[in-house]
């Protein structure tokens, strides 16, 4: 393998982490918390989840194509390839979700969908060195990396990174638009209030999690005209997680190590390749998170169907040039220092502690949705799919709620 130079991986990042062109893709990943139907305190073992999924895994029997993963805390997650319309995404996903909730239920068990196990720490299931590596280095800082990898679940939207130009079709303009519309994201679909049979405090408790983590990894980057430039110092900067390497040995990184760091030269320590950089890529969590795409990463796990909606806000506040617009000014007062158009690390944790009972926040989300439905009313996208937006913003939104409120109220009743 080829040593890296500093310029060359600088090079690297920037080339993969925003291929520009047209916004036209959508693509959505779920993860599920999975519980027994009848007892959701109870621990599920790997060989329980592993019975329950053999005839999927089998017979390959997902007909949208979803790829089928287990995360380290037997969370199931299922990534949806990416579809050229909002329509045939939500489309493929639910014929592959139909599929897994299925094969879950003859298991006797259920897929539930919120950003935080509410009763249980479940042990890790997964012992590849990668999550040993993971653990790890968390476990420096205290528990919120386990709780992170254990008990939490999310939805992401994965939407193209936009063209090299300017205007809201263009990956720097749709770079700021993701992080202004984030905190609404987080606050409208707050879904982890409890932990552990108690409420935590904060409406959306994964986000708390996550900002109790390392800084550098999980945190927005600093702010910059230019977001490849943000990204390229960002990634270069993170600490490393894992050293790759044998399945059997130990992928631990030296304590404090950075990217930036081991391409100085470490004793002791072999130099690192292109196939390293790419890894270490892959390990860095901030809310949106640029893969040649850009990941919105910020959303609790949904119940129901109620996933829908994020993606079909999301995707048309992004993809409708009329929308974005629209919602970069309802985001305006999340945004007040004109020389750093982007929320401050105030303002995500205030949608994650508060969700909408934050009257900013309350406000753009309320925008946001109305800014959705009228471009949803008039671009061709299915009906149905309209419906279910205006039907949550009339459930929550409109109301100031979101679903952790409906957690926190059966709570007080029980």
């Amino acid at each position: 393998m080829t040593e890296l130079t500093l310029e060359e991986a600088e090079a690297h990042v920037l080339g993969v982490s925003f291929k520009t062109g047209p916004p036209e893709r959508v693509g959505v990943e779920m993860e599920w918390l999975v519980q027994d139907r009848h007892n959701p305190g109870l621990p599920i073992s790997v060989d329980r989840l592993n019975t329950a999924l053999a005839p999927i895994k089998a017979t390959d029997a997902l007909p949208g194509g979803s790829k089928l993963t287990c995360e380290p805390g037997g969370q199931l997650e299922l990534s949806s390839p990416p579809a050229l319309a909002l329509g045939a995404c939500v489309e493929m996903m639910a014929m592959d979700l139909a599929v897994l909730r299925t094969a879950v239920e003859q298991a006797d068990l259920a897929l539930v969908g919120r950003g935080l196990d509410p009763y249980r720490e479940p042990p890790r299931v997964l012992d590849h060195p990668r999550y040993r590596a993971m653990e790890s280095y968390f476990d420096r800082e205290g528990p919120w990396g386990r709780d992170m990898m254990r008990r939490t679940a999310s939805i992401q939207i994965n939407l193209d990174s936009g063209e090299d130009s300017p205007g809201v079709g263009g990956y720097r303009s749709r770079w700021e638009l993701t992080h202004r519309i984030g905190p609404v994201l987080v606050a409208a679909f707050a879904n982890s209030p409890i932990q552990d049979g108690w409420p935590t405090g904060w409406m959306s408790s994964r986000q708390a999690v996550w900002s109790r983590m390392d800084a550098g990894r999980t945190r927005p980057p600093r702010y910059h005209s230019d977001p490849r430039l943000a990204w390229t110092r960002y990634a270069l900067d993170a600490q490393m997680m894992c050293i790759p390497g044998d399945l059997d040995g130990d992928w631990s990184a030296p304590s404090g190590l950075t990217f930036r760091a081991w391409l100085r030269g470490v004793p002791g320590l072999r130099p690192p390749t292109l196939a390293d950089l790419d890894y270490h890529l892959g390990t860095l969590f901030p809310p949106v998170r640029p893969r040649g795409w850009l990941e919105l990463r910020m959303i609790d796990a949904q119940d129901g169907d109620d996933w829908v909606v994020p993606t079909v806000l999301a995707t048309t506040l992004l993809n409708n040039p009329v929308a974005a617009d629209a919602a970069y000014a309802a985001t305006e007062q999340l945004c007040p220092d004109p020389k750093r158009p982007v929320p401050s690390d105030d303002v995500w944790l205030r949608a994650a502690r508060t969700g909408l009972d934050d009257q900013d926040l309350a406000k753009a989300a309320r925008a946001c949705f109305a800014v959705a439905d009228s471009a949803l009313a008039t671009s061709g996208t299915p009906a149905v799919l309209r419906h279910v937006v205006t039907d949550f913003a009339e459930r929550y939104t409109e109301r100031g709620r979101s679903p952790a409120h409906d957690h926190l109220d059966a709570l007080r009743r029980t």
